[in-house]
């Protein structure tokens, strides 16, 4: 089959387009495309992993999802079970409605007065304006972004750039509200995948962090509509609700290096040197065989990341738990038969000794001891961050307002001046004393972190396996029940 020449031409043109925009984006990310070969010095590698130590503050930037306190919560909950013996502190900095403009505004005491490590950042869904494709828009928050990077540079602290989430256009029509744009609609997710890719483009050339918040987003909710239609973790199209969050946070710690399984307990009786333990994520002591199975002392290093119930098909579509804080115990040359495991005398499960020898995973089981020390480390921060953590986001929700205000003083309308007058006026009566009620928010949040890291700390625990007769099956249970009848 024959192009015509008309069909042909279109053609080219439409390939010239693409390489013009993608040369546009590659020297508005600040690349050289110089005929020079760069040497190896000059392409930095992005970030590995984040390096935690005790001390370290990071900082996480944002718009109205950082200010949702759900991802961030969540990150802090791996935190402070990952690392029960580092102060590590975490400072949300998200606001809602913010654009990159916005977080200048507000970054010598929103960010900077907190001296972070990292600063995380996560902005680009309100820069976009929920429009389609704006040159204008994009070319503001590249020269916003930026800034933003190198005033977290010029304070020491490493850039963790974040792709702009999803927006889900189909969850947009179902949920209308007012008078929708279909054009707007139709093409916002793409617009936010272009910001996406100018993001990763400049955290890869210049050595940043960077982690893709986009993707798993995406296509999770892709997968989901193969059986769902009307699947959706971003019921308002933009605020992707508590699942869609735990795959923010799985995305964080995923792409950040951070330490994936928990732990892990192999035990074996081998021929001649006796039953032995080989373990990561802690430390066994005073391990026996008994009359009828064995136990043990268990000291693990950390606990598992435990995330709130309405959270739960977030872990479960992630795979949190395997992937991230895998808890194994594998057990060896038991009598075949089932064993009853019981961790500080609390019964966990029975199972049989094929099972046992291939490795159960304890990590998402509520029965065990260290589980449930977990959830009140996840539960005292759920309120430290629905108290005082939201009470200063609203602090500077309000400074926004004066920030934006200030800047759009109308330089020719007397009456529109009178009125902007009057606004800045009632706008500083609050900014005049915010600064008390930032360090009263903080201070409350700082006493409710003491009291986390009170019970974050893991405990010697006593694991016992004992051997018990094979457990009824429910079947056979019922039969027998009606048979007495």
């Amino acid at each position: 089959m024959q192009l015509s020449s008309k069909s042909h031409t279109r053609g080219n043109i439409r390939r010239n387009f693409i390489v013009l925009a993608a040369l546009f984006v590659l020297i508005n990310s600040g690349f050289s495309l110089s005929a020079k070969s760069l040497s190896a010095e000059d392409l930095p590698a992005p970030l590995d992993k984040m390096v935690l130590e005790d001390g370290d503050t990071i900082v996480l930037l944002g718009d109205s999802i950082t200010h949702q306190c759900l991802y961030t919560q969540y990150f802090e909950n791996y935190i402070y079970t990952r690392f029960p013996n580092k102060r590590i502190r975490i400072h949300n900095a998200g606001v809602g409605g913010a654009k990159a403009w916005d977080a200048l505004q507000r970054f010598e005491k929103d960010v900077a007065a907190y001296k972070p490590k990292y600063v995380p950042i996560l902005l680009g869904m309100n820069d976009g304006r929920y429009t389609p494709f704006n040159q204008e828009y994009f070319e503001t928050y590249q020269q916003d972004m930026a800034k933003v990077i190198d005033k977290i540079k010029a304070i020491g602290a490493t850039p963790i750039l974040m792709t702009p989430t999803m927006f889900d256009a189909r969850a947009r029509r179902m949920n209308p509200r007012g008078n929708p744009d279909e054009a707007s609609i139709s093409q916002y997710n793409a617009v936010m995948a272009y910001y996406g890719a100018w993001v990763r483009e400049v955290a890869v050339h210049s050595g940043y962090g960077y982690v893709d918040m986009y993707g798993p987003l995406n296509q999770l909710t892709v997968n989901q509509r193969k059986q769902n239609p009307k699947f959706t973790m971003i019921k308002d199209a933009v605020h992707p609700n508590e699942p869609g969050q735990v795959v923010m946070a799985f995305a964080m710690v995923n792409d950040l290096g951070l330490p994936r399984g928990l732990s892990s307990i192999r035990i074996q009786n081998r021929q001649g040197k006796g039953i032995q333990a080989k373990a990561t994520g802690g430390k066994v002591t005073d391990l026996k065989e008994t009359e009828d199975g064995l136990e043990f002392n268990w000291l693990a290093d950390s606990l598992p990341w435990v995330l709130p119930a309405n959270a739960d098909l977030g872990v479960s579509l992630t795979k949190l738990g395997h992937k991230l804080t895998r808890e194994a115990l594998e057990i060896h040359d038991l009598k075949p038969g089932y064993y009853r495991l019981a961790i500080d005398d609390q019964e966990i499960g029975i199972f049989h000794s094929t099972v046992l020898e291939r490795h159960i995973e304890l990590q998402g089981n509520k029965q065990t001891p260290q589980y449930q020390q977990a959830a009140k480390v996840a539960e005292l921060n759920a309120v430290r961050n629905n108290g005082p953590v939201r009470k200063l986001r609203g602090e500077w929700s309000r400074f926004q307002g004066y920030a934006r205000t200030l800047a759009a003083k109308p330089e020719e309308d007397p009456a529109a001046l009178e009125a902007w007058e009057k606004k800045i006026a009632a706008y500083k009566k609050q900014i005049d004393t915010m600064d008390q009620r930032v360090e009263q928010a903080n201070a409350e949040a700082r006493k409710i972190e003491d009291e986390i890291f009170k019970i974050n700390q893991p405990v010697c625990r006593k694991f016992s396996l004992k051997r018990v007769p094979a457990p009824k099956r429910k079947g056979a249970v019922k039969k027998k029940a009606a048979q007495a009848k």
